[in-house]
């Protein structure tokens, strides 16, 4: 017989160790690798002049492709939806309001896009920044959004916390400056930023409500003209995607009609440089975008116009 307190020991030893399972990225029950659709992969990443990583998962079969999925890379703008977790945080908290008025401060600048536009004193809700932040990118919007989470420390923290060991902050965090030498605003594997996507779409990043708020917030991408330009455009879908000089990358979760599927394609050390549509890291990320989409949609094919990528091209450039 165990006394009361031995057992209550032992109930709380399970409720932590469930706990901890539950918030482990990588605990989707027992994952197969869906060898077909990895050679599939291979096989096109082949000939690319750079480092490759992708990860796929199925969320209806539960089955993935990993190929260099635990590797890390840099995110670039994909940091931005870590940032966003670390915000919902603290308004969970009851720290911040979602719709609070904030007051724009020249000291906060850092490029000029519209955050960085703003003139001195301007007000502008924190809720229109996060959408500034996830939708166009905006990097004085998202370096404010991180300010007010906290800072990189507090949100490595969360991460941390929900079982991801790969991603951190690493611009304006204390003690991370190699790390933010080596890969720049923030770093991670394509598993986890795939899995952080999809934990946000199940609704267990921070709460129901939160995750709901944030996930909307996801699907509502500028930057469309590299894989979610091979999807058809009536297909819904939550995207962050990065780039930097010698890095592109993307992470999509896509509601297709035969079962949602989350991916992400991270590349680094790239050859090509250029800040061109025809980029081979750009070329690649609507290489992935096509051949996942036909994969899971044999039945639904579906082709970007035969003339989008010149059309696009010379309509950006």
């Amino acid at each position: 017989m165990f006394s009361s307190s031995r057992l209550s020991f032992l109930i709380i030893i399970c409720l932590c160790g469930i706990i901890t399972a539950s918030a482990q990225p990588s605990a989707i029950g027992n994952p197969k690798v869906d060898k077909k659709l990895t050679a599939l992969l291979q096989e096109l990443i082949k000939g690319h002049e750079g480092d490759v990583g992708i990860y796929v998962r199925n969320l209806k079969t539960n089955k993935i492709v990993e190929i260099n999925a635990d590797t890390l890379f840099p995110t670039a703008s994909m940091i931005k939806v870590p940032i966003q977790c670390g915000l919902f945080d603290k308004i969970s908290k009851g720290e911040l309001k979602y719709n609070a008025i904030l007051t724009y401060k020249d000291s906060l600048h850092y490029d000029d896009g519209i955050v960085g536009s703003l003139k001195d004193g301007a007000k502008i809700p924190l809720s229109e920044v996060v959408m500034l932040m996830e939708t166009v990118s905006d990097n004085t919007g998202s370096l404010w959004c991180q300010a007010l989470a906290g800072g990189g420390k507090s949100i490595n923290e969360w991460l941390d916390k929900n079982g991801f060991t790969a991603t951190r902050v690493n611009s304006r965090t204390p003690g991370r400056e190699a790390n933010r030498t080596r890969y720049g605003w923030g770093q991670t594997s394509p598993r986890e930023m795939a899995e952080l996507i999809a934990m946000i779409r199940a609704g267990k990043a921070i709460s129901p409500d939160a995750s709901d708020r944030m996930y909307r917030n996801l699907t509502r991408q500028y930057w469309d003209g590299e894989g979610l330009s091979q999807l058809p455009p009536e297909i819904k879908t939550a995207c962050k995607n990065g780039a930097v000089n010698r890095s592109r990358s993307e992470a999509v979760l896509v509601h297709a009609p035969h079962g949602e599927y989350v991916y992400c394609v991270i590349t680094k050390n790239n050859k090509d440089e250029s800040w061109t549509s025809n980029n081979a890291g750009y070329v690649l990320l609507r290489k992935v975008a096509k051949a996942l989409w036909n994969y899971y949609e044999p039945k639904h094919p579906w082709q970007a116009p035969a003339n989008f990528e010149k059309w696009y091209q010379e309509a950006v450039e």
